[in-house]
């Protein structure tokens, strides 16, 4: 097998590997890498032949993007992904790529202007930078060093001030800038020992409230130890893939909630030693930090299930009055978990400032006399229909 001999005579790191395939791949068309995914045809129409031919992608998160986001493409390429959600986002929404792949850079600014001429307007920009470190704006790191070129050692520690300065004064992506974070088999390529700091920034970079959409080719056992160091494996968006049980955990280790398989590959992309490599796109929200404040609340868990627990431990037991926190009341009112409970908030509203700190990840079941209040005595006649709109009761 052609790709057996190829991996067998592989012996390039796997951070060279992945520049110099890419590199490569922005100036000849590579089918193999990564597998073919169907966009939207509406949005393709305005997006130049030469993008589509060398975009390398495994799923469209654009279909999890709104009119008015602010996007951030990890790993962006060629800037389909880019150029596509810049239609979804429209003019009042806006779209910045990052990629450290110059080759990659320059084909996809090439054609900035040309597609905002066919859209009627410029909302998309490419940014120089590792996407594991989204502080760092490279193009800024490029021209200082141009400057003051590194030919000492102390030249090279006066240039990890010069770092730190712009990570803190002119960062790449700022904090809570984003409404939503995409990627199309770009996070497999990462070097494992990034890849926590990767999620931290997916995380920093999110407004609270906004949500990481990321697709990305999983394995479904653990890639052995011989197979990652494979340069060519590596780029080829394999060897690099994530476990899919603990890709689903990185997101919930940078505190993330809400964490939801969207959409997996039935039939595998590759098989390679009998594991299996297929296509998987999760979506995962910011926006549970805070303090746990205790004002006598409860939410009612629908099903089907009898029980369920989230990623904090909290349990909902189907059917019972669950006493929860002020802060998991107003979570579970929003995405992905709206329609799935029923809130209950007590007759007498305690303020937020008087409002006492709580550990609601215990089991506990709000009494309702405790909701209602313990002097609660009333007695109520109907006053009409207890069936809603034409329904009938017999």
């Amino acid at each position: 097998m052609a790709l057996l001999s190829i991996v067998t005579d592989s012996r390039e790191s796997t951070e060279a590997s992945v520049y110099e395939r890419y590199a490569a791949a922005s100036r000849q068309v590579e089918p193999a890498l990564c597998c073919p995914v169907q966009y939207a045809g509406q949005y393709l129409k305005v997006v130049p032949q030469e993008i589509i031919d060398k975009d390398y992608g495994c799923g469209d998160p654009s279909a999890w993007v709104n009119a008015g986001d602010t996007v951030l493409d990890l790993g962006s390429g060629t800037g389909k992904l880019c150029y596509i959600m810049s239609q979804v986002v429209g003019p009042q929404g806006k779209v910045i790529g990052v990629d450290c792949n110059i080759e990659m850079l320059e084909l996809s600014r090439k054609y900035r202007d040309e597609v905002a001429g066919k859209i009627g307007y410029s909302n998309v920009e490419f940014r120089y930078g590792l996407i594991q470190d989204l502080q760092l704006d490279l193009d800024l790191l490029n021209s200082r060093l141009a400057e003051k070129p590194v030919q000492s050692s102390l030249d090279w520690i006066a240039g990890r001030q010069v770092e730190a300065q712009l990570r803190k004064e002119r960062p790449l992506i700022a904090d809570n800038s984003m409404d939503c974070v995409v990627s199309n088999c770009v996070l497999n390529l990462v070097r494992q020992q990034d890849r926590r700091q990767l999620f931290n920034e997916i995380f920093r970079v999110l407004k609270p409230g906004g949500r990481a959409v990321i697709s990305d080719i999983v394995s479904d056992e653990t890639v052995p130890e011989h197979m990652q160091q494979d340069g060519y494996l590596w780029s080829g968006c394999l060897s690099g893939a994530f476990r899919e049980d603990l890709f689903l955990e990185a997101f919930a280790d940078a505190g993330f909630h809400g964490i939801t398989l969207e959409k997996r590959q039935a039939e595998p992309w590759q098989t390679i030693e009998g594991i299996e490599f297929r296509s998987m796109t999760v979506m995962a929200w910011k926006g549970k930090d805070g303090p746990c404040l205790e004002r006598n609340q409860a939410v009612v868990y629908k099903g089907p299930f009898r029980r369920v627990e989230d990623d904090d431990g909290h349990l909902f037991v189907r059917g019972q009055r669950m006493a929860v926190c002020e802060k998991l009341t107003r979570l579970v009112q929003l995405p992905p978990y709206a329609g799935m409970f029923e809130t209950i908030e007590p007759h007498q509203e305690i303020p937020v400032d008087a409002a006492q700190l709580c550990d609601c990840r215990c089991l506990k079941i709000r009494d309702p006399k405790e909701t209602k209040g313990r002097g609660y005595n009333a007695t109520m006649t109907a006053t009409g229909s207890c069936c809603n709109g034409d329904e009938s009761c017999g």
